[in-house]
């Protein structure tokens, strides 16, 4: 190594920086205040925020270096490499038992010494207490995990110097309001890494839209407020179409003899017309008589590897949370558990695909070549992309499996 930049490498091992280094970083401490005062204040102005809750906002704020995916004033943002990284492997550990076991048990707890409170809550939002529940204890253990970082810290940072600047200040700009609105003080707006604000995790942009007063104290506060926090989440799922008196899916056994290349909510049907194609539930119990009249859809989200689903609209709805179906099947797995004591899926995450994005990738740009609509070509294999790769292999005398795998060619 080159002596002169021996003291830079030992200083970014151990965490310190250089004189130049520590100049640099002051010189863009002071961009940041001169782009605070002179292009986020007349923007927040415009959006009717006092300047006195403006600079309670950012008293004290300073840049955090530390989080991802930061550019300085004046450099460009990383080229995006090609994705390589395995991302096919068994979705098994996200569904990892102990952990859902305990879970569950603690949620089971506050289902009793909540009945009430999640009553109300049904009745007003039409979201069933299991559900609401679920998404609390996925997203912050029941409130325990809800960030601990300044959100005006967290938002300025990304705002001033993130890939995504517009998106932040956006979120900026919303955190703002909410201040200027009264239902937090600057100090108690607590967010995670990304932003994320309270017990529900919302973005402020989701605050400002989803989030109630359900204690009657005239704030939303989603940090602090059980009555809030359920309340928003139900209130949430409510507005992105929660329908009201339906389940959000069954597991299900799909015979060999149906088609897995049926999946993905634009093939809805009557779930009465599922059953009559043979599909069971694996409980052994009938589908519900109220579900049979309703649509619903065909889920493999590891093809014929994994536990297979009719799923309603309302799975979909819980996407809108977070948007991917190991997500809303993990919620809906531990609302089942919650409110029915039941346990994890019977059917077996195969150790599937090992496969690496890129290579998902140009199969999905196969697939396209061929005349098959994939979704997104990004090396994830999405509804779109599991039932195309089923269909070439029917349309190939092949046995149906609906999902990548090695020793898939095609062509």
């Amino acid at each position: 190594m080159r002596g002169w930049l021996a003291p830079l490498f030992l200083a970014a091992l151990c965490g310190l920086s250089s004189p130049a280094l520590a100049a640099d970083k002051a010189a863009v401490e002071r961009q940041f205040h001169g782009w605070l005062e002179k292009d986020l204040w007349p923007k927040a102005q415009d959006e009717g925020v006092p300047r006195r809750v403006f600079d309670a906002a950012f008293a004290g704020v300073r840049l955090n270096w530390k989080l991802p995916d930061l550019v300085q004033p004046g450099e460009k943002p990383p080229k995006q490499r090609r994705q390589t990284q395995a991302e096919f492997s068994t979705p098994a550990p996200y569904f990892k038992e102990d952990r859902l076991a305990q879970t569950a048990a603690k949620g089971r707890a506050l289902n009793a010494g909540n009945a009430d409170l999640l009553a109300r809550i049904e009745k007003t939002y039409g979201v069933p207490g299991r559900i609401v529940l679920a998404l609390w204890g996925r997203e912050t253990g029941y409130g325990a995990v809800s960030g601990s970082y300044s959100a005006f810290e967290v938002l300025g940072t990304k705002a001033f110097m993130s890939t995504r600047k517009d998106l932040f200040e956006t979120e900026l700009l919303a955190a703002l309001r909410i201040v200027a609105k009264g239902d937090v003080s600057p100090g108690s707006m607590k967010s995670s890494w990304a932003g994320a604000m309270g017990q529900p995790q919302f973005m402020p942009s989701s605050f400002l839209v989803y989030a109630v007063d359900f204690d009657g104290d005239g704030r939303r506060d989603i940090w602090n407020s059980v009555p809030d926090a359920l309340a928003s989440i139900a209130n949430y799922l409510a507005q992105k179409g929660w329908q009201r008196g339906r389940d959000w899916g069954f597991e299900a056994q799909i015979p060999d003899t149906v088609s897995c290349a049926q999946e993905g909510p634009d093939l809805a049907r009557p779930i009465a017309d599922w059953a009559r194609t043979g599909i069971t539930r694996v409980s052994g119990r009938p589908f519900p008589a109220e579900e049979l009249r309703s649509d619903g859809m065909m889920l493999v989200p590891a093809g014929r590897f994994g536990p297979e689903f009719i799923v309603t609209p309302n799975f979909y709805v819980l996407k809108a949370y977070n948007n991917s179906d190991l997500y809303a099947l993990y919620v809906g797995n531990l609302a089942d558990r919650i409110a029915y004591g039941s346990g994890a899926f019977q059917g077996r995450w195969g150790n599937v695909g090992h496969m690496l994005r890129s290579d998902v990738q140009a199969m999905q740009e196969a697939l396209v070549r061929l005349g098959h609509d994939v979704g997104k070509v990004d090396g994830l294999a999405g509804y779109k992309t599991r039932r195309s790769i089923g269909r070439w292999q029917e349309a190939h005398g092949m046995a149906s499996t609906c999902f990548p795998s090695k020793d898939l060619r095609i062509r």
